[in-house]
């Protein structure tokens, strides 16, 4: 255990004077030429991390310093959800690290929490006192100290990092983060983007401030990178480009069918590494378990918007409850004069499905957010939650610009068919 006395003493004090000298700028200014490459450098596709950001590190004496700060904060889930948080240096998920195979890496944590902490290296090899497990490899970090994590890695892949103290609270709080681990050697197939997606599952009723952590069963906020559709950011590639996504779940209880709409992928890797290439088979869903890492890769060949969303129903609406009667079918002309009586503007909802009942601009409790979607190019998106858009375009401009919506060549958009149509494809004047 440091003290805050002892830390200011340390070699590395820079990290607790201020946040200016945390950024990537320190990097180059405490590099040389026989230091380990950065993550980032040459021969290496920069790592995208959609609505997130990856942890700033200084290079002291070869060793890559990382700061860690558990605390709490405000978060936006989408426009109008907010929620009391805990994660790491103001997020959540927290930032992604990034470092490379063969680097000596120390980390600084400092618990800012109300109550103890610790930090895991979920499915990195590390010596077994700096594997994180509060009262067993170590003593949990106390509120306002800081503790020191050092170790070389020994591997490389997509891993995580998260407490093992009060899991159930602080992870449900939103206490995540990716650990990337780059390859020494230079890969022989590079992504042309390599992006990071954080799975993630909690309870906000409407109207509360926080979370509930002790929810078991009944998430209603279901997350990508800890925001919902149509708040989270899509993911832009150019059309021909070898897309790598990484995909992680650190939820409490659900696991994730992740489905990609107009493109086949192959799951190459797991969190206990790469997956051989006579075990790698063409997909487009890739369930994505409590506790574990999918990364999956495929060629960008097919332009458009296309969906990449979990396929359970509801975790691609927000919000939604199981608390209502079931309306479909009901004829409420009778039913609904009469309560008006009593709550005037009631209006019975669901009698024929709840496609239209976010488009048609219902009024919602106070910090909460439409159950589905946003507008789209053809009418309402009927979606939300667990959901982002890949957009595959021939042409860009550059990687960080939403190109927009997808312009379709004529004549290859469905609509109405005509009289005519059917009646010479059906032998009918109207659809069966």
């Amino acid at each position: 255990m440091i003290s805050r006395r002892q830390l200011l003493k340390t070699s590395v004090v820079a990290l607790a004077a201020g946040p200016a000298l945390l950024q990537h700028a320190a990097r180059a200014a405490d590099s040389s030429p026989g230091d380990p490459a950065p993550s980032t450098g040459a021969g290496r596709t920069p790592l995208t991390v959609p609505n997130g950001a990856l942890l700033h590190w200084r290079l002291v004496d070869g060793v890559k310093v990382f700061h860690l700060v558990a605390e709490e904060f405000d978060h936006e889930f989408a426009p109008g959800l907010h929620a009391k948080c805990w994660g790491y240096n103001g997020r959540t998920p927290g930032p992604v690290i990034e470092a490379v195979e063969g680097d000596r890496v120390r980390f600084y944590v400092t618990n800012k929490l109300p109550e103890a902490t610790s930090t895991h290296w979920h499915g990195v090899f590390v010596p077994n006192g700096m594997d994180g497990i509060g009262g067993l490899t170590q003593k949990p970090i106390p509120p306002g100290e800081t503790f020191k994590y050092e170790f070389t890695l020994r591997q490389h892949g997509t891993f995580m990092y998260h407490p093992h103290v009060d899991e159930m609270t602080q992870m449900g709080l939103g206490m995540t983060g990716m650990f990337v681990i780059h390859p020494r050697e230079a890969e022989a197939q590079p992504p042309d983007r390599d992006f990071s997606l954080m799975l993630h599952e909690w309870r906000i009723d409407p109207g509360a401030a926080r979370p509930d952590p002790t929810e078991m069963t009944d998430f209603n906020v279901l997350t990508l990178n800890s925001k919902v559709y149509p708040a989270t950011a899509p993911l832009v590639v150019k059309k021909g480009d070898r897309v790598r996504i990484r995909l992680g779940n650190l939820g409490a209880m659900d696991h994730h069918p992740i489905h990609l709409h107009g493109h086949a992928f192959k799951i190459i890797a797991t969190d206990g590494g790469a997956v051989p290439a006579s075990a790698q088979r063409p997909e487009t869903t890739v369930l994505v378990p409590v506790g574990a890492v999918r990364v999956v890769e495929f060629i960008a060949d097919a332009p458009g918007d296309w969906p990449l969303h979990c396929h359970m129903t509801h975790h691609a609406m927000t919000q939604m409850g199981h608390g209502m009667p079931n309306l479909i079918g009901v004829d409420t002309s009778k039913l609904d004069p009469q309560l008006q009586k009593h709550l005037p503007g009631y209006m019975s909802m669901g009698q024929t499905g709840m496609s239209d009942m976010a488009e048609m601009g219902m009024a919602v409790p106070g910090n909460s957010t439409p159950m589905v979607g946003g507008s789209g190019p053809h009418g309402y998106i009927d979606m939300g939650g667990m959901f982002t858009i890949l957009k595959v375009r021939e042409t860009l401009a550059d990687y960080d610009t939403d190109p927009g919506w997808y312009e379709a060549p004529p004549g290859t958009i469905a609509g109405p068919a005509t009289a005519d149509e059917l009646r010479h494809d059906l032998g009918e004047t109207s659809p069966a």
